[in-house]
């Protein structure tokens, strides 16, 4: 794979990682609740199953998770019931001091980074029409490889980012302070999306 393509895949991959949603969401408040080492840790969980993912996208394995149905919709129910799970944690977490800030474990950024990520099929979906755009039928394995660790490097690196460069700015301190309306706002958001994941099962 020459040198062109492989930015043109990073760009769209940054693009792709870029885009809001519910990954975005999950990695702004474990930084804001937790601080810089369990929002760094949500996001390289969120990198390890969009990596994983990207490997088997480009390894063509995706044709056989896709063409299963019932294997497809059972990721996706997975993944509305852990946005509806976070959206409940959310909503009805009450601290006890409103000036504390939530407990700080990296263990737990990790997991609910890695779930909002390998429990998303829609990103499975959104590699495979990536990678046909480069995946050229002569490129050996490796090739194909590289392009998933580079995609699942790009995703870890944006959110990692997100969380070092926000937990270093005198910002956190004052999201920090209102952590409690953060948390309410950002567990709606994501019991609607989990809605319009279950909705668009039924389309």
């Amino acid at each position: 794979m020459d040198l062109t393509s492989l930015l043109a895949l990073s760009i769209v991959c940054a693009m792709g990682a870029m885009s809001p949603g519910p990954s975005l969401a999950v990695v702004l408040r474990n930084t804001i609740s937790g601080g810089r080492l369990q929002g760094i840790m949500t996001g390289i969980g969120h990198g390890i199953g969009f990596g994983l993912y990207a490997l088997v996208a480009v390894t063509g394995l995706s044709a056989l998770l896709l063409a299963h149905d019932s294997t497809f919709l059972f990721l996706q129910w997975s993944g509305a019931l852990v946005l509806l799970w976070l959206s409940y944690n959310m909503l009805t977490y009450i601290p006890s001091n409103a000036n504390e800030s939530h407990e700080i474990s990296g263990r737990k950024g990790f997991i609910e980074g890695f779930l909002i990520s390998f429990l998303n099929p829609k990103i499975l979906v959104f590699l495979v029409a990536v990678f046909s755009q480069f995946i050229d039928p002569e490129m050996n394995q490796m090739e194909r490889i590289i392009m998933a660790i580079l995609a699942g490097l790009i995703d870890t690196i944006w959110y990692v980012l997100v969380a070092a460069v926000l937990a270093g700015t005198p910002l956190i301190d004052t999201l920090r302070s209102n952590s409690v309306i953060i948390d309410r706002v950002i567990g709606l958001v994501l019991f609607f999306l989990a809605l319009a994941l279950v909705g668009k099962t039924f389309i």
